[in-house]
Parts: C-alpha cells; structure tokens; sequence
C-alpha cells in the first residue's frame, strides 16, 4: 500500500499503560456479564468460578512472562510460538488467537449496547431499554436493533482511535481503567458495610444435585474473563523496556483482577443471594448496587446508575484493549509473511499497523450481530487452546535453548506449564462438551473459521512458492528488516 513502511512500531507505553491495558481486558464485560451466568451454573460457587479461574490463568501467566522476557516481540502468543515452532504451527496458534480477540471485541460490543441504553434510561433519555424498539434506515427500508446499531458504532469509533493514534488508545485505556475500578471499589465498601450482606448467601456453596461439579462448567464459560495478560504482550514493541515491563505488567494486573473480581462477586453474592444474581443475569451486579446503595444523590441519582455507569466504562475499555491486541497479532503475522505483507505494515502518518486494523474491524463489525453468549463461548474456546499451545512454548524453548538469556525466569519449572497445559486441557473438554448440548453455533463457526484458515494457509503458501512474487519479495524485504 502507498504511503506505508515495514519499520517497527514507537515505544510508547510505560509500565502503567501495560499494566492498564491487561486489566482494562480482564476487568471488562466479564464482572459485569459473566457473574450472573456464574451463579446461574453453579451457585454461590461463582466466587469459587473466579478463583480457580485466577489459579489457572497464574500457571499460564508464568510461562506468558517468561516468554515476554525472553522474546521481547509484539503478537502476543503468536510472536512466542513463531519463533519456537515450524510454519504450519506458528499460523495455527496467530490464526485462533486473531479470531478469539475479535469476537472478544463483538462480545465486549454486545455488552456495552445494553448498559448504555440502561445509563440513558436512567436520565430519562429513553425508556427502558426492553421497550427501546428498532431504528428505521432512511436509505432502505428496513429496521435495525437499536442494540446492534450501539454496538456497531462503538467497534466502529474504537477502531477509528486505535487506526489514527497508539498513544492516545493507550492513554485512553488508563483513564477507562481507573475509572472503572474506582467504581467497583466503592460498590464493594457499601456493600460489605450493607446490613444486607449476609455469610448465610454463601451456604450452600455448591448447587444441589450437581454439587461441586458444577465448578468446572462455569469456568470454562468465564475463562475469557482472564485472557488480558496475553493483551499485554501483543504490544510488546510498543512498551519501554519491555523484557522488565512486561513481566511486571503480568502479575500486576493479574493480581488486581483477581482480588477485585473476588470482592466484587463476594459482596454481589452477600447481598444479592445467588438466585437473584442469577435472575438479574447481566444486570445482575447492578441491581445488587440498586439494592443497598444510597438513593437520591447528586447526578448519578443512585447506585445502580453509578454501576451502569461503571459497566459502560468496562465494555469500553476491554473492547478497546481487544482491538489493539487483534490488530497486533494481525500485523505480527503480516510481518512473518504469514498473512498480507500490508498486515505488517505501519502508517508513515499514524504509526499504526493501519490495514490490520482495518482487517480485525471487519470481522469485529460483522461479529456483533451473534448472540452474545456465542460470542463469549468461541472466544474462550479459541484462548484455551491458544494457551495450550503457548505453555508447550515455554517447554520447548527452556529444552532446545537452554542458555538463553531469561531476565525473567519461572519458579518450580517445569511444573507451571505442566500443569497449565493440563488444565486448560480440561477446560476446553469441559466447554466442547457443554457447546455440544448447548450452543451448536459457536462450534459450527468455530470449525468455519479453522477451515478458513487452512484455506489461506494453502494460497498463501502457494503464492509465496511462485517465483519472484510480490509477497515473497516483500517477506524478504521484512525478515531483513526485523533482524535488523
């Protein structure tokens, strides 16, 4: 494309912005839409859901930080796995790992239409948002769900911020982060100080008949909630002093997750009751906030409002951070030759990887007309396996380089990435078999989209054979560029 280079991107971001961006993924639509459907599976367990979900996504954290470390390269998973495995492996993992952030983005989209219809309803703007009707196209004559419109138009304003300006979608993503985790503090220390949080919302612990079985289901349906570490190390090049900040941003957001996700859903439980989390379903946190928030206050009303409030800021921010790290694994690719030389092209002007963004945005844009929770099974899917893959890297490169130089290196080795692989393992069986009774759809695409792959996989193995063509030529022109 005119006007484009293969130079790499500008170190931009601080530790902070790193740190903010991970938690801007995993503090998103999942505390706000997730925690109902927790509790509607299995019980006051939800919070035990969150936990084990935490416990697991720290085995692969371990192995994300070293990698990052060690291979100090923007793609997240992908650029760790390319530069460990053959071609066909390498393509797999960016292939599952690009689709898993782009209906991430579609799922956070989804999530944001409804809130901010309830954030206009509660000043009076519209009616509630189940009587909030289509929209008349005045070119054609058809009607739109107002939801989807909302959705669109946020995928589509996210991207145009992320196509024109790095730093500003980086800094954007702080401010959001913040915010939204000011919010959830305060919803946490009125409700511990609630007399209508109550221990007795905990017992039983497990659902009756199903037991603690019940656990495991839901966490394969909530792993998405955790996926932001590997966000961070799709911006890799763009972080200062990445073989440390990158490490560091791991475990800092993973551990602020955690906890925040944990007192969130303890005191969503406490006051709430599980059943009642469960009935409310992605207004469940809301209407816990409703309950035992003060009314009556200056310009947010009450403290439903402030949590709606809180819950636009969420979709936001995580649909922000999923188009960044799609678009970055897009352009990892590119740069490989594994997709169009123009995915790994950077703007002259805008110093964005213009056209893989532009590329997420199309399937991102198209996505958000799936049901929602098809969105959220697919995404899990496809990052459980993807961390299959990436724990395995881990391994793999401790055996074949051994001396290579590791700022950071994993305790206990290699007892961490064993025992991710397995769970997550376990995870996605558990999933797969709950999709099979449940959700046909997001199977069906899910094998579409891998047979996709496989299609471009072979045309473009093919036309990089021919000789003298242009995308050879210009993977030529990148690898000389990316050694340099």
């Amino acid at each position: 494309m005119s006007g484009e280079q293969t130079r790499s991107p500008e170190a931009e971001l601080g530790l902070l912005d790193a740190t903010m961006i991970g938690m801007g993924a995993m503090i998103g639509a999942g505390i706000f839409v997730l925690t109902g459907l927790a509790a509607e599976i299995a019980g006051p367990a939800a919070i035990v859901v969150f936990a084990l979900n935490g416990v697991v996504t720290a085995f692969t954290g371990l192995s994300y930080a070293e990698l990052a470390s060690s291979i100090p390269k923007s793609g997240g998973g992908y650029a760790f796995v390319r530069e460990i495995f053959d071609d066909l492996s390498s393509f797999i993992m960016g292939w599952m790992l690009w689709f898993a952030y782009m209906i991430a983005g579609a799922l956070y989209a989804l999530g944001f239409a409804p809130n901010f219809l309830e954030l206009l309803h509660v000043y009076g703007v519209v009616r509630p948002p189940e009587e909030v009707g289509a929209l008349a196209l005045p070119v054609v004559d058809a009607a739109v769900p107002t939801g989807f419109l909302l959705a669109f138009a946020a995928v589509f304003g996210l991207v145009a911020l992320n196509a024109v300006s790095t730093a500003a979608s980086g800094s954007a993503e702080t401010v959001f982060t913040i915010i939204k985790v000011a919010i959830l503090l305060v919803f946490v220390a009125f409700g511990l100080a609630s007399p209508m949080f109550s221990g007795a919302e905990f017992q039983p612990l497990f659902p009756e008949g199903s037991g603690a079985a019940a656990v495991l289901p839901a966490m394969g349906l909530t792993f998405i909630a955790f996926e932001g570490y590997d966000l961070i190390t799709t911006v890799t090049e763009e972080v200062e002093n990445p073989r440390e900040n990158i490490p560091k941003a791991i475990f800092a957001s993973l551990a602020v997750t955690v906890v925040v996700y944990l007192a969130v859903v303890a005191v969503a439980v406490g006051t709430l009751g599980a059943s009642g989390l469960a009935e409310a379903g992605e207004a469940g946190i809301a209407e816990a906030a409703t309950s035992f928030m003060p009314t009556g206050l200056p310009i947010i009303q009450n403290g439903g409002a402030l949590v709606v409030f809180g819950a636009v800021f969420s979709t936001l921010t995580a649909l922000n951070a999923v188009v960044i790290a799609s678009s970055r694994v897009a352009f990892s690719m590119g740069r490989e030759g594994q997709l169009l030389p123009s995915f790994g092209q950077i703007h002259h002007r805008y110093g964005t990887p213009f056209v893989a963004i532009l590329a997420s945005a199309v399937v991102m844009l198209g996505s958000v007309a799936l049901p929602t929770q098809s969105a959220g099974n697919m995404s899990s899917l496809f990052f459980l396996l993807s961390f299959v893959i990436v724990n395995v890297a881990a391994i793999r490169l401790r055996r074949e380089r051994p001396n290579m130089h590791r700022p950071y290196e994993m305790p206990f080795y290699p007892a961490p990435p064993l025992i991710g692989i397995a769970l997550n393992l376990v995870l996605t069986g558990v999933l797969v078999e709950y999709l099979l009774r449940t959700d046909p759809l997001a199977l069906g695409l899910s094998a579409g989209w891998i047979l996709l792959g496989g299609a471009a996989y072979l045309t473009l193995n093919r036309l990089r054979a021919e000789p003298d063509s242009g995308p050879a030529a210009a993977e030529a022109e990148m690898t000389t560029e990316t050694e340099d």
